[in-house]
C-alpha cells in the first residue's frame, strides 16, 4: 500500500476481499510502532460483528475502497484483541502468522559489556 497516505482516511472506508465481497469497514489504522507507517487496519465486519485485524501491506487502496488480498473467511478468523489498545509483539506475531506474512528477524540484543571508551583511562 502507498506509505504516503494519511491514516486517518482510511477510517470509514469499505474494505473488500480478493474477491470483491464486502467485509466491513475499516474502524481505525494501527502504525508500526518503530517507523510510524500504517501497519495494521481494524475492520468492522458487521452490526453486532467484531473487529477483524487485516495488514495494509500487501492491500491497495482502489478509489475509496481498501481491497485486502485475502478471502473473506480468512479475514474473519484473525485472532481477535479488541481495538483501541496497543498491538503486542506477540500479537502482531500471530497475526503475521495468521496470514502466512513473512516478519523481520528480531533485532540483536544490545551489547551489555559496554567497557570504556578509546580516550578514557580506566
Amino acid at each position: 500500500m502507498q506509505t504516503d497516505i494519511d491514516p486517518r482516511s482510511l477510517i470509514g472506508r469499505k474494505a473488500l476481499d480478493r474477491n470483491g465481497a464486502k467485509i466491513g469497514t475499516v474502524d481505525e489504522v494501527y502504525l508500526d510502532d518503530a517507523t510510524g507507517v500504517p501497519e495494521w487496519a481494524a475492520v468492522r465486519t458487521g452490526l453486532f460483528s467484531r473487529d477483524a485485524f487485516v495488514p495494509l501491506e500487501p492491500s491497495d487502496l482502489v478509489g475509496n475502497t481498501l481491497r485486502i488480498p485475502y478471502d473473506k473467511a480468512l479475514i474473519k478468523d484473525a485472532p481477535d484483541f479488541g481495538v483501541g489498545r496497543h498491538l503486542s509483539p506477540e500479537q502482531e506475531l500471530q497475526l503475521y502468522r495468521h496470514y502466512g506474512l513473512h516478519t523481520a528477524a528480531a533485532p540483536a540484543p544490545p551489547d551489555q559489556d559496554f567497557g570504556t571508551l578509546a580516550n578514557e583511562t580506566p
